[in-house]
């Protein structure tokens, strides 16, 4: 069973890096065929389903924030937030790049990668241009700033973990809110450091002023935003979301029920016409039926591998080869090589294929799977994520900016690795993680 299991994984693995069938298709056919192999015809179908009610919660969560930050974005909840900071920085390009790193923290919270590569770089690549600064300094900026907000609940990387560990967003995500903290001012440091070189190079540029417009204009000119006021129901808006955020973080009501009820109080709210709110859910519809069959598919890949006990062989076998004194270390050890192994697998291969693995292995040692769990969401695809050809998203950053994945990744590297170090300390500290 365990070498059925590798095999598995391993095809699934196959078919998805090279690119031979799409993600949803691996997760639902690879299962089935070695099932078959494995002699269980008869009861396949009891675990698949089983596996896809497992991962329901999640596909729910994850489909109704896509909905709700969509629309917080749509209706430009972070717009004046954005403005401010860079009406604030003008021509500085230390204010211009911190600013940045603190724009991005924000803009990630809609958990998706593309979404904030085009909101940021279509933002603020003006303002850079303008400047004469690096689009190299734009790109890393951002790239480490949406790899650290990739841990939220609603992200890829946590709902996959979700899935896998058959765990809940509170029992992964709340240990690890002090690394992500963090990891934040990390990446706002790093931002200084950054911002500090380009600064040195270009010196602080003044804006020209233009048809007598004065600073603050030109700059909003260039984001091409207003110059003052707020967006319609900005207010309702920024309440809500953020009671939405203290809610989950508080635990007082399930998650996928919380994003439910938010969406839709969001969506009558700042939509009261009927044919409005069916637009806005068709804006955002694509990717959310996208992320959601994928989940629901991966319940099936899931399901078939603990149903047939696979799983369990594969876990028994790796601990075979594991030193004795290397087992107890297993959190730390997995946390320091999450974001280099983000070159290697995609978010897909490793939270389905790997992760149940490791953390099997480490229930073995008397370590909590969910130690093994948290380990890995403080690198893998999400400090890491912008750097990993394996993720689409990449190249979009790539694209808006105009630059080479090896530039990218020559830039980012040791500074997203130091993002996944500090993290780790704290998780340690804190005792998300075991040591």
């Amino acid at each position: 069973m365990a070498i059925l299991g590798f095999l598995m994984i391993g095809t699934f693995l196959y078919l998805v890096m090279t690119k031979r069938v799409s993600v949803l298709i691996a997760f639902a056919l690879v299962p089935i065929v070695f099932g078959l192999i494995g002699g269980f015809r008869l009861e396949m179908g009891e675990m698949m389903l089983e596996g896809v009610q497992k991962v329901t919660p999640t596909g729910i969560m994850i489909g109704f924030s896509i909905l709700y930050f969509g629309l917080m974005i749509d209706r430009g909840l972070f717009d004046p937030m954005i403005s401010r900071l860079i009406r604030f920085a003008k021509g500085d390009p230390l204010k211009i790049v911190m600013a940045t790193a603190i724009i991005t923290l924000i803009v990630a919270l809609d958990g998706d990668g593309s979404a904030t590569f085009m909101i940021t770089i279509t933002a603020l690549l003006p303002v850079y241009k303008r400047l004469g600064m690096n689009p190299l300094i734009l790109a890393s900026t951002v790239a480490l700033g949406a790899g650290v907000m990739n841990i939220i609940p609603w992200g890829g990387p946590l709902a996959r973990a979700m899935v896998s560990l058959d765990a809940t967003s509170s029992q992964l995500f709340n240990p690890i809110i002090p690394s992500m903290l963090a990891g934040m001012a990390w990446v706002v440091f790093v931002s200084y450091v950054l911002g500090k070189k380009e600064r040195k190079r270009l010196g602080v540029v003044q804006w020209t002023n233009h048809h007598g417009k004065n600073a603050e204009e030109e700059t909003a000119a260039a984001l091409d935003m207003p110059a003052t006021g707020l967006p319609k129901m900005f207010w309702f808006n920024l309440i809500l979301t953020v009671v939405l955020i203290t809610v989950l973080i508080m635990e007082l009501m399930p998650v996928p029920v919380l994003f439910i009820l938010a969406f839709a109080l969001a969506l009558i709210v700042n939509f009261p016409d009927v044919n409005r709110q069916n637009e806005q859910i068709a804006a955002h519809a694509k990717s959310m039926v996208l992320v959601c069959f994928t989940i629901f598919a991966a319940g099936i890949f899931t399901g078939v591998l603990s149903g047939t006990k696979m799983l369990d062989a594969m876990a028994v076998s790796m601990v075979s080869i594991i030193p004795d004194w290397m087992g107890p270390h297993l959190p730390t050890l997995i946390a320091v090589i999450s974001m280099p192994l983000s070159l290697v697998f995609s978010p897909d291969a490793f939270y389905y294929g790997v992760l149940p693995i490791l953390s099997e292995s480490a229930a073995s040692f008397g370590i909590d799977p969910l130690d093994i769990g948290r380990a890995a969401l403080l690198g893998n695809a999400t400090t890491g994520f912008p750097l990993s050809p394996l993720n689409p998203s990449v190249f979009v950053l790539l694209g808006l900016c105009k630059v080479d994945l090896g530039d990218l990744q020559k830039s980012v590297f040791f500074w997203a690795f130091g993002t996944t170090i500090v993290m780790t300390v704290i998780a340690l500290i804190t005792g998300a993680i075991s040591l």
